[in-house]
């Protein structure tokens, strides 16, 4: 990195070459108070489920995935092999990301988004990728919504039981049961459902950077904790012991909940590109571009994750953030690389840290033979910029390297789909 960008970053609190054990060590610190019942950051949720042995066989489920930006749904069918088969499927909105919504306009419109699945079976498996309390019944009551999501009636509701109801009121009759499930639970369930012949795990992991940031593990029974063997959600993007550089600071100011996911806001597919319009702006406003490419910054706005990244994968292409350097120097080019690509990298290195808290609480991977297996799922994972392969360099050098924790990155087809399947059928 230049000098140039360097000093612009260090100027505004942005840390380069952040300590992926000291970030790792903090979020442990966070997770093992949300445990223990002390004050946390992240929520520590306790699923009262843990992975199946086997797949289900001959069973057919409703699945419903409500995700940060999309809201899906499908009919998941299970052979005599326990073969798995998606039909029925659709995609809508999120119901309240273009306006907020009442408690009856969000169960009414989830009503309306399943209706081509109506009494196809008589279990319903529902991702709800935001913080919730599980009850011991399978059933979900949300904390809080984040991915601006503008839903506050819905909060400390159940949300099973609430579905079951708006359903029987509109002529349903074979559902039964309505099992909530976090993303993370249904990553981590499909990476259990998902191994290889031949291939045997210590631990499982769910990790999510897609829209939102978040990760589920296996936790060990405690008795000092209570904690019967689980799958615990953490919450990862709600960790709030993590430094804030100024541009951190001004995009959550203008988010709408301030305050709140903190680490999400830094990290995440539904602010990156805003952190990096952030710094952008501000390197324009210090004078650090030439007239020309400042003023092709000014013009561009606002700049979301994919314009982002599509810059970084091709600095000279076609995209929006490319065309506002072709006229301007190398100079020029070069230091908004940096800078955003400072944005990927820490995003990796928390990765690399959320990932290691989880492996070591789970108590997973001390031989090579039986490592720990981590699900990872999300766009923005997977097609940010060098993101997955740095957060496998800082795993191998950090995990591997000064914990001797084993651990394999796993991806699998429909994996959420599959996972929150076998979750409502377990």
């Amino acid at each position: 990195m230049t000098t140039k960008a360097a000093s612009f970053l260090m100027r505004h609190n942005f840390p380069v070459g952040m300590d992926v054990g000291a970030a790792a060590g903090a979020i442990l610190n966070d997770m093992r108070q949300g445990l223990s019942g002390k004050k946390a950051g992240q929520d520590m949720i306790r699923t009262w489920m843990l992975p199946p042995s086997s797949r289900p066989k001959n069973e057919r489920v409703i699945v419903i995935d409500a995700g940060g930006t999309n809201f899906r749904s499908c009919l998941v069918s299970f052979d005599d092999d326990g073969c798995a088969a998606i039909s029925d499927f659709k995609k809508d909105k999120m119901p309240g990301v273009e306006r907020e919504l009442s408690k009856a306009e969000v169960f009414a419109q989830i009503a309306d988004n399943i209706e081509h699945l109506r009494d196809k079976a008589d279990k319903i498996g529902f991702c709800f990728s935001y913080s919730m309390k599980i009850t011991e019944d399978g059933d979900g009551i949300p904390n809080g919504f984040s991915k601006e999501v503008k839903a506050p009636e819905v909060i400390g509701v159940p949300v099973g039981k609430t579905l079951l109801e708006t359903l029987s009121a509109r002529g349903w009759k074979s559902v039964s049961r309505v099992t909530l499930l976090n993303d993370t639970v249904a990553a981590l369930l499909a990476g259990k459902a998902a191994t290889r012949a031949g291939a045997e795990y210590s631990a499982y992991i769910g990790f999510i950077l897609g829209t939102g940031m978040n990760a589920a593990y296996v936790q060990p029974a405690d008795s000092s904790l209570g904690i019967e063997k689980q799958i615990v959600v953490c919450e990862s993007g709600k960790c709030g012991d993590v430094p804030l550089s100024d541009f951190d600071k001004a995009v959550d100011a203008g988010t709408n909940i301030p305050g709140q996911y903190l680490l999400e806001k830094g990290c995440s597919g539904a602010y990156l590109g805003r952190l990096g319009g952030e710094m952008l702006s501000v390197a324009v406003s210090e004078g650090l571009f030439s007239d020309g490419a400042a003023q092709a910054v000014k013009a561009l706005g606002a700049i979301n994750t994919v314009e982002m990244n599509e810059f970084l994968h091709s600095p000279f292409g076609t995209g929006r953030i490319a065309a506002a350097f072709s006229g301007a120097c190398e100079d020029d080019r070069l230091f908004a690389c940096e800078i955003l690509d400072a944005a990927v990298d820490r995003t990796a290195r928390y990765a690399a840290a959320i990932l290691s808290a989880n492996a070591i609480q789970s108590g997973g991977g001390k031989s090579s033979l039986r490592p720990v297996a981590m699900l990872c799922n999300g766009t923005t994972f997977f097609k940010t910029y060098r993101l997955r392969e740095r957060t496998e360099a800082y795993l191998q050098e950090y995990l591997v390297g000064k914990c001797g924790i084993h651990f394999e990155i796993l991806c699998a087809d429909d994996d959420i789909t599959l996972g929150t399947a076998v979750g409502a059928l377990s």
